[in-house]
């Protein structure tokens, strides 16, 4: 009689376990979301704004792809470019460093024949010539860069108005339970809050990562100018 009391505990004890087991597997499912499920959850305010968001993080990466490659274009350096218009200058051939520049579509080539243009004429006219074409350089290497800086200050922002809107519902939906808290509305709230401020915060980091790593790369092509347009000014002043 004992044993199969001891039979029977034994199946009751296999049956709870198998049974705590299940539950913990449905538990741990219902914890597993999704990231749309989080974005859909978060209620139409926060859908908009991290729509918004998203439309943000596209326009940030499309500039900087497009400011990246530019860059690049307007830093591709010749080490050998310097010297032919040496070559051409001390030889009296103008035209010929001209026709050089005008090969090389780069930020450098279009300095230095804005400068072999203005050959003949006061030093300080070519010098003044020289730091014109040089700004104009750097503000095309800078095009809508200021923008990618907006998205980074402005991502994190719109994804704090969206926590204050998430909260703001959370406790409108506690004042007006009349004392009974409805856990499935307080948690919409909650997730407008908590999802929007981190699409904001990844927004504004990727955009900011983004504007300085242009910011970097603009600063070496003008200090690559500002060489080059040194070395050309001083082949005007040697003496002949």
């Amino acid at each position: 009689m004992s044993l199969l009391n001891l039979l029977q505990a034994t199946q009751v004890q296999d049956t709870i376990a198998k049974a705590s087991e299940s539950a913990g597997e449905v538990v741990h499912q219902e914890k597993t979301l999704r990231i749309i499920d989080l974005i859909m959850n978060s209620g139409t305010g926060g859908i908009i704004i991290i729509g918004l968001l998203f439309v943000m993080l596209f326009v940030a990466l499309v500039i900087y792809f497009e400011r990246l490659s530019a860059i690049k274009a307007a830093s591709k350096a010749d080490p050998s470019f310097m010297n032919q218009i040496k070559t051409y200058i001390k030889s009296g051939n103008i035209d010929g460093a001209k026709m050089l520049c005008q090969q090389y579509d780069t930020s450098v080539a279009n300095l230095i024949e804005k400068g072999v243009n203005r050959i003949g004429k006061p030093l300080d006219d070519i010098n003044k010539a020289i730091e014109n074409a040089g700004k104009l350089e750097v503000y095309k290497l800078e095009k809508n860069v200021s923008t990618l800086a907006t998205i980074a200050g402005a991502a994190p922002m719109i994804g704090f108005l969206g926590t204050v809107i998430g909260m703001i519902l959370a406790f409108h939906n506690m004042a007006s339970g009349g004392g009974k808290i409805e856990v499935a509305s307080l948690a919409q709230g909650i997730y407008t809050a908590m999802t929007t401020t981190v699409a904001g915060l990844i927004v504004g980091i990727i955009a900011y990562i983004a504007y300085n790593h242009l910011v970097v790369k603009t600063d070496k092509v003008v200090h690559q100018m500002e060489a080059n347009a040194v070395e050309f000014l001083d082949l005007l002043n040697e003496p002949s």
